[in-house]
């Protein structure tokens, strides 16, 4: 079968095209037929060997798919060949077919296209699981979303939105502010002045939750403005810096730190990942969450869609179609 392989860490381009042996399931997994990938940070992270988990050369880059079930483990009882799914396989994604366990594969509505459905799972839950699980947000509270044009930030937007919190988002540019506006924020600007921003935002009283998936300098600048018992959750690093905090902020403010890890999540707490990812569906469902693909490539083209991922020049998720 056709796939994009990493034969060595370095760049994106270090992709290149090539052929994997077709998938045989094991007694609790899946294969299916892939439809979409998306595209995600980590993949950039993995193919240059710097991510958490790092699977042996060579490999397919690509953690959550969408597609059709084309054969079943004999242990697998409540997935069948045929049914449209997404999954997460950690990795493995970019290629015509993948095999997954079956606990990490679910079924998707009918009316859900595969390009949504492999933009869906990784980013919305991981703002699901951060502000549920790790933030505890609650109705009339302050969200602030940092990279809010990203996957996970319109993600985290929409479901800050959806719990009740006032949602405080910021963006680089004035495309990307159009679009997060769109997607429900209540206020929207850029990182100039960002305390400020904050401090006008909350009326002075600082900012219960910080969720910030980019890293950096801003962290810290997030984490100054935040409320007495504020929140500052940890996603990710999309501006290549990890942020060195004086631990006498958090004591001042009574505020938290707390890391998000959402496939550390899924493989520890299953079940409550699982209830989670039904709750989402349900959401999409029932119309009260949007995906938004900002941009697809074919599968020969899956480092320019890497590309545009790591340079922070995506708007919502990018997909990889076959």
């Amino acid at each position: 079968m056709r796939a994009m392989l990493c034969h060595r860490h370095g760049g994106v381009e270090v992709l290149e095209p090539g052929q994997l042996p077709d998938p045989v399931p094991a007694a609790d997994e899946v294969v299916i037929d892939v439809r979409a990938c998306g595209l995600n940070f980590p993949d950039v992270l993995m193919i240059a060997g710097k991510y958490q988990v790092q699977p042996p050369l060579p490999f397919a880059p690509g953690a959550e798919v969408a597609g059709v079930i084309t054969s079943c483990g004999s242990a697998v009882t409540a997935l069948s060949p045929g049914q449209r799914v997404l999954a997460y396989c950690g990795h493995g994604g970019l290629a015509e077919k993948v095999r997954v366990p079956a606990a990490q594969v679910l079924a998707i509505p009918d009316t859900m296209p595969f390009e949504e459905a492999a933009a869906f799972l990784l980013t919305f839950g991981t703002s699901w699981h951060a502000l549920k699980q790790r933030a505890a947000l609650q109705p009339g509270e302050t969200l602030l979303v940092l990279g809010a044009a990203g996957g996970v930030g319109l993600a985290a937007v929409a479901l800050g939105r959806l719990v009740g919190a006032r949602v405080l988002a910021v963006a680089s540019s004035a495309e990307k502010r159009a679009l997060v506006s769109a997607h429900g924020a209540h206020e929207v600007r850029d990182y100039d002045d960002l305390r400020g921003s904050i401090a006008e935002f909350t009326g002075g009283k600082g900012i219960d939750v910080v969720f910030d998936p980019v890293g950096g300098p801003l962290f810290e600048q997030a984490l100054r403005s935040c409320a007495w018992n504020g929140r500052a959750l940890v996603i990710g690093f999309a501006s290549g810096e990890i942020p060195k905090i004086p631990m006498n902020l958090p004591l001042l403010k009574g505020a938290s730190i707390v890391g998000v890890f959402w496939g550390s999540f899924v493989g520890r707490e299953p079940g409550a990942a699982d209830e989670n990812h039904r709750e989402l569906l349900e959401h999409y469902a029932a119309g009260r969450l949007q995906v938004h693909v900002g941009a697809s490539y074919p599968l020969a083209q899956a480092a320019e869609g890497l590309a545009l991922l790591s340079g922070r020049g995506a708007m919502g998720k990018v997909v990889i179609t076959l």
